[in-house]
């Protein structure tokens, strides 16, 4: 990869979970009456035929990881559990009581903080409640994030036995000096015990998540972190560039300073040499970030065309309606967002009042929905086309500016009808997606509120 690109295109951009991004919601215009009007919509439509998706954020960490740029809450006072637990199981209850119909969930993931804080009772618990007013889909797919040094083999096995399938465990690099900077301590030996085990569950899909530009992060770390990584052959891998956002109150990225981080242009390096080394392994590359075994469900995802991105990232398929539980949750329900308060006391006072914590959000007009679409089909397909009427690109003419110069540069290529992001354009996918964000093109910030994009 030519340092000149690298250069060029290494600028602070989002990740699009989501399109607008949360910096530029209208949260002026955003209502509660708003969001459970939307909700109610995108449910009547997709209930039926895709189901629902449900995110429940679970807050709690023993310890502060110092990469982590997530809404957590240190403590190791577990008598936080119980009272948490009901506190989601109310606001599930709120929803519950809007939905015209018996929600069919298609998608559930438990997403931290630390999930596997939490007992394997507790999350039985929650689990059991949670679909006391739901059904389960035919196929669910339903996935956690555990710590290798605290997943034990009761949670694996309670939450198999409650239909999940899918686990990934977040590794990010073995080196022991690497790992004393972000403050995550954990020996190989945790990882392959647990990922062994779940396998022996009968897991179908383990995933480990590894971090390229970590501080004090050099070549020989991430080789040496893949070619152990390999040992295992995790289903799919989350190889990933660490996000560096210190400005982000609490998230705990300020106890190393800049120049212990890699450079821009050996963070790309570190990513080409650990894209060669899964792909020599057999590992396709999918998406942005994320690599997957072919007899992976990610992979078969991408091969029929259904991979979609939203805030839990990549996932096997679309559900129009995605509702977030738990402090600081995002909902999705396609033609609005709306977050949850932040605070974790503010969030249980809420609920214990009856009333949806939604503090912010945004409704989508037309040109949001039909950008997003552009968007999500760069992230997920890495080509977009307008020839569907919705989608008229010549209504986008600031995009297509921008998008002039990434053609010469040979990162895209363009038709009349159609945008296909090249090899050579995979690393700036981010870059790509940015000339259609015409929010933030109109609306440059003063501050950084993004990570970079290499």
């Amino acid at each position: 990869m030519q340092n000149s690109l690298v250069s060029k295109y290494n600028v602070p951009g989002p990740r699009y979970t989501s399109y607008p991004t949360v910096p530029y919601w209208n949260n002026d215009s955003f209502s509660l009456t708003e969001w459970k009007k939307n909700l109610i919509k995108s449910f009547s439509e997709s209930n039926s035929t895709e189901g629902i998706s449900l995110y429940i954020h679970l807050p709690f960490c023993e310890s502060l990881c110092t990469f982590c740029g997530c809404n957590k809450r240190i403590t190791k006072n577990h008598g936080v559990e119980t009272p948490y637990l009901e506190s989601v199981i109310k606001e599930w209850k709120l929803y519950s009581e809007i939905l015209p119909q018996r929600p069919i969930i298609k998608e559930l993931h438990l997403g931290g903080g630390t999930p596997t804080f939490f007992s394997a009772e507790n999350l039985r618990l929650l689990l059991k409640q949670i679909f006391d007013n739901a059904t389960m889909a035919d196929n669910p797919s339903f996935s956690f994030e555990g710590h290798p040094n605290n997943t034990k083999d009761e949670h694996l096995q309670t939450l198999f036995d409650c239909g999940f399938t899918r686990v990934s465990y977040g590794v990010q690099d073995y080196n022991p000096t690497v790992q004393i900077a972000i403050h995550r301590l954990q020996p190989f030996v945790n990882v392959k015990r647990v990922t062994e085990t779940a396998r022996k569950i009968g897991y179908t899909s383990v995933g480990h998540d590894l971090i390229f530009g970590l501080p004090f992060q050099k070549m020989e770390h991430v080789i040496y972190t893949i070619e152990k990584t390999k040992e295992l052959m995790p289903d799919r891998i989350a190889f990933y560039s660490y996000a560096h956002v210190p400005w982000i109150k609490g998230n705990g990225q300020r106890g190393f300073k800049e120049e212990d981080l890699p450079t821009a242009t050996e963070k790309r390096e570190m990513y080409e040499i650990g894209k060669r080394m899964l792909e020599e392994a057999g590992y396709i590359e999918i998406g942005m970030d994320h690599f997957a075994l072919k007899s992976d469900s990610l992979y078969k995802a991408v091969e029929a065309k259904k991979l979609h991105r939203n805030f839990m990232g990549y996932t096997e398929s679309k559900t129009k309606l995605m509702i977030g539980l738990g402090v600081s949750a995002i909902g999705d329900s396609w033609y609005s967002f709306g977050q949850n308060v932040k605070n974790v006391e503010e969030y249980q006072d809420l609920v214990e009042k009856g009333m949806l914590p939604v503090y912010r959000g945004h409704i989508l007009n037309i040109e949001d929905l039909k950008i997003r679409a552009h968007i999500l089909n760069l992230m997920c397909r890495l080509e977009t086309s307008w020839e569907d009427q919705s989608l008229q690109f010549n209504e986008l003419p600031e995009a297509l500016l921008k998008l002039q110069e990434m053609q010469d540069d040979g990162l895209i290529e363009i038709s009349n009808t159609h945008l296909k992001i090249t090899e050579k354009g995979r690393p700036f996918v981010r870059n790509v997606c940015m000339a259609f964000d015409v929010l933030l093109q109109r609306n440059q910030p003063e501050t950084q509120l993004f990570s970079m994009t290499v």
